[in-house]
């Protein structure tokens, strides 16, 4: 057997016995899931090209003009391509970059995406200078640089706006400083759509970061400011004037947790008006701020059953896991004794507290805490599997459900999600709950956004309680419902929204578009207060104030309701013609607007070859681990990072572990055999389908429920035959996944796996199928 037939088998082999994630020279671009970057001394520390990223923030009324400046440097002897993936806010609209080399300043121009890559390639090779942005979620950019010779400096700025909303009163600005790592599914990693920004290297748990940050903001309300906050960097304030400020970090840390501040007017004002952009030789544009009523509270809440559900993945293990337990006490302390409530956890799979949903009683809420506490991060983050989990709980009575989500949304099946939750809109409500220091605010923000509901982050235990208490008073009791609006003598088009959801918490009610003619005429808002009827006006009139920024928050929010949050059904499944008008869409508005969006992408390009051989050594600039995330949001217990080169498979088929290079000591416990031949079932594989069906016992209370599912069961077959250490890969319910597991550990013996001859253990994964018939159905 050839030596390269042999790794191929190894690679395949390790990732069956051990869930290892392998990467080599040929493979590692294949890899849709982070790893951790090994830095073997100053040397290599000095070449990583990232060096400084400065963030100048100019907030004037509620909008927030960003301008962000990353410096590259090339410390190495090698020219160099500097890969680097970092976020931004989810309502970011980027429209302007430019990249400095030397002294020549080149101006990005915006493209469709596939022209701006082939465009970079070609440049690439040419040994120009050039770098581009691309958008991969929309929260999180892609940055590439190529070409950076030795000893020169690049900087690339880009600049972006975006509307700041209050919620109770409290304006907030928040900088996102780093991607977390993304959970990557097997099913995901077969599909063609992976994009493989997922795979971004990180610095180990308190490794320090080899960048700076620094961030600065000039505050302009135009009302005097009551106080200004910002608790998760140590900060200067400084006051200009009674409506002016300016907020800056002591000094440059390592971003590694989002930047927040918040800042309240005097008399807990909110803006309330309308904002134009009257451009005379274009389109003109306006943003109406319209102040909810005060809440009314109910005298007599109806019985509602909540269904907490907890991530419990690697990513979550330590600090976040312990935010959610504090956030979950404060959350069911506010539950009353009619209230009933039941928890699903999910990692790599899902598990249901109790079959049932049960009263929140104080001794039923004890021990449910009890268990919660001996809860400990590991494994993936399977959370499509636990809203099907939770989704399918029996419906109990006549209570309204809502689902209370827990996660620091490291997944990437956004997109997913959003169409799940779309789609089961009338079985319940939805509220998300992000927890960390550096949360998926995409997922976070895009749960509450198709749900109807309402984001909350939750960064540390303090803040938890906090949220606690306002989620509370949040679902109580809507504070509009029934909202419409019209204009009149106000000639208004192209307006978002076009439907205005039942508003819950003290946030305004933003409504954007384009206009024709003067700026003159009446905004009127309609809706129901509790039992009594609202109706609001808010006079349109032209305003002194160059308010250009609105053409590209109007577009950003226009792509945003077409795409971040479009229903996969009507997009990637719809029909070809369906997809292909979405995507010119989207298209069309960003090379109108200068917009990135998931279509376009910017592109400079100098006109200077500085390396004429075009050869160049690409690095991927890491991303530290959020403040607060461990290292088993990457490596964790189950996964492992080797570096395996074909040198280290002998001519025997076994992998040389002490020339293998990894990122963690290779344990005695975690040396794997490449066998020659897999262990098997008496018959082969239609004899073990056959086996499993006819000594399935479809479980009485499943089959009443009409619960159905496949359920994943690992096992390993050892030296003998014996089929041992059975548990679940992925679990459907308590009862089914019990029954996969007896039925399983009633097998007979199997032919050993062999290597050399040799009898060694095997692991391996069978799905268990529980379908009922169409008479079971019917019942």
């Amino acid at each position: 057997m050839r030596t390269k037939d042999l790794f191929t088998k190894a690679a395949i082999l390790l990732i069956i016995l051990s869930g290892c994630f392998i990467t080599s020279a040929k493979a590692q671009d294949k890899n849709a899931s982070p790893y951790f970057v090994v830095l073997s001394g100053a040397d290599e520390k000095a070449s990583l090209p990232l060096k400084s990223t400065d963030v100048d923030v100019d907030i004037s009324g509620v909008i927030a003009d960003v301008t962000v400046n990353q410096t590259y440097v090339n410390a190495g002897e090698s020219v160099i391509e500097a890969i680097y993936v970092f976020p931004a806010s989810t309502r970011a609209a980027v429209y302007k970059m430019e990249m400095k080399v030397g002294d020549r300043i080149i101006m990005a121009k915006i493209e469709e995406k596939k022209k701006a890559r082939k465009k970079y390639e070609e440049a690439k090779k040419e040994g120009k200078t050039a770098s581009l942005l691309e958008e991969k979620r929309p929260n999180v950019f892609k940055m590439n640089v190529a070409n950076i010779v030795p000893g020169a400096t690049v900087e690339v700025k880009m600049s972006y706006t975006e509307l700041l909303v209050p919620s109770d009163k409290v304006y907030e600005f928040v900088y996102p400083t780093v991607v977390g790592p993304r959970y990557v599914s097997k099913g995901e990693m077969a599909e063609e759509q992976t994009e493989n920004w997922t795979e971004n290297p990180y610095l180990k748990e308190g490794e320090k970061p080899t960048s700076t940050l620094d961030i600065g903001i000039s505050l302009n309300t135009g009302l005097p400011i009551q106080d200004i906050r910002c608790e998760t960097h140590k900060n200067k304030i400084e006051y200009q004037e009674k409506s002016s400020a300016t907020v800056a970090m002591e000094e440059p840390d390592g971003g590694n947790r989002d930047f927040v501040m918040q800042y309240r007017l005097a008399g807990n004002q909110i803006e309330t008006g309308v904002l134009l952009y009257d451009n005379p030789d274009g389109e003109k544009f306006f943003v109406a701020m319209m102040q909810p009523p005060a809440r009314v509270e109910p005298e007599n809440i109806p019985a509602r059953e909540y269904v907490f559900i907890v991530d419990v993945s690697g990513s979550m293990h330590g600090f976040p896991l312990d935010v959610s337990k504090k956030l979950m006490k404060n959350l069911l302390g506010g539950l009353r004794d009619k209230d009933l409530f039941n928890i699903v956890f999910f990692a790599g799979g899902s598990y249901i507290y109790k079959e049932n949903s049960i009263s929140a009683t104080k001794e039923n809420i004890e021990n449910a805490m009890s268990f919660v506490d001996n809860q400990n991060g590991g494994g993936g983050t399977e959370l499509i599997n636990a809203l099907q989990s939770a989704m399918g709980l029996n419906q109990m009575g006549n209570y309204a459900r809502s689902f209370v989500i827990l996660t620091d949304g490291y997944v990437s099946v956004e997109d997913q999600t959003f169409d799940y939750i779309r789609n089961n809109l009338g079985k319940a409500n939805f509220f998300s709950f992000g927890i960390g220091s550096g949360v998926n605010r995409h997922l976070i923000e895009g749960m509450a956004h198709v749900g109807y509901g309402e984001p909350f982050v939750a960064m540390d235990e303090k803040e938890a309680v906090k949220q606690a208490k306002k989620f509370e008073k949040y679902i109580s009791q809507p504070v509009l419902t029934g909202i419409d609006y019209s204009f009149e003598g106000f000639n208004a088009y192209d307006v978002i929204p076009e439907f205005i959801p039942d508003l819950f918490g003290q946030r305004p009610i933003i409504i954007s578009g384009k206009y024709r003619g003067k700026p003159s005429g009446t905004l009127k808002v309609t809706g129901t207060a509790g039992a009594s009827e609202i109706s609001k006006n808010l006079n349109i009139q032209a305003d002194d104030h160059e308010n250009k920024a609105l053409k590209y928050l109007w577009a950003r929010e226009k792509v945003r309701l077409l795409g971040d949050y479009a229903s996969l059904d009507s997009y990637r499944y719809g029909s070809s013609e369906k997809r292909e008008a979405l995507k010119e869409e989207i298209t069309n508005l960003g090379l109108k607007y200068n917009l990135l969006t998931k279509y376009t992408s910017f592109i400079a390009v100098d006109s200077v070859i500085s390396n004429k051989g075009g050869e160049q050594k690409t690095v991927k600039q890491p991303n530290p681990l959020p403040d607060g995330v461990s290292n088993n949001a990457v490596d964790g217990e189950s996964k492992m990072v080797l570096n395996v080169s074909e040198s280290d498979v002998t001519s025997s088929g076994v992998i040389n572990f002490s020339s293998v290079s990894a990122q963690e000591e290779v344990e005695e416990a975690l040396v794997f055999f490449i066998v020659e031949d897999m262990a098997e079932f008496p018959g082969g594989d239609a004899a073990l389908k056959k086996y499993l069906s006819e000594h399935l016992k479809y479980p009485k209370e499943a089959k009443e429920k009409g619960i159905e599912g496949r359920v994943y069961v690992l096992f390993i077959i050892d030296k003998e035959g014996n089929v041992t250490n059975v548990k679940i890969a992925r679990g459907v319910s308590p009862s089914l996944d019990a029954e996969a597991i007896r039925v399983v550990k009633s097998m007979p013996k199997w032919k050993p796996g062999r290597l050399r001859g040799k009898a060694v253990p095997v692991t391996f994964t069978v799905p268990v199928n529980f379908e009922l018939d169409d008479d079971d159905k019917s019942e």
